[in-house]
């Protein structure tokens, strides 16, 4: 059974940060395109950040950029995200997803696998 499992999500006051991590497990993810979503409530679903399969290529959209990094352990089928200078509208369910067709495809939300998500607050 393929999974990806978040883990990481907690309490953070305004200024701190986290780090989240997404473990696969069923099949190896080494070579496939990773990203992180979240959705708060009410809200549509927003794309955060991607990787491609090697960690060269990354993606952000400009209301993370600069405050959130992402990366990964192939050798783990990890990927984080490290979440800096939290805001209270950073506020959502975070979720990991992963796709073999590549970082264009994670980007518009369209990936095979998806998480169950854990959830960030961000106190003000």
């Amino acid at each position: 059974q393929v999974q990806l499992v978040e883990s990481g999500g907690g309490l953070v006051q305004a200024g701190g940060s986290l780090r989240l991590s997404c473990a696969g497990s069923g099949r190896t993810f080494a070579y496939t395109a990773m990203g992180w979503f979240r959705q708060a409530p009410g809200k549509e679903r927003e794309f955060v950040a991607a990787i491609g399969w090697s960690g060269s290529s990354t993606q952000y959209p400009d209301s993370v950029k600069g405050r959130f990094s992402i990366s990964r352990e192939n050798g783990k089928n990890t990927v984080y995200l490290q979440m800096n200078s939290l805001k209270p509208e950073d506020t959502a369910v975070y979720y990991c997803a992963a796709d073999d067709k590549g970082l264009t495809t994670v980007v518009a939300g369209r990936s095979r696998y998806w998480g169950k998500g854990t959830l960030v607050t961000v106190s003000s």
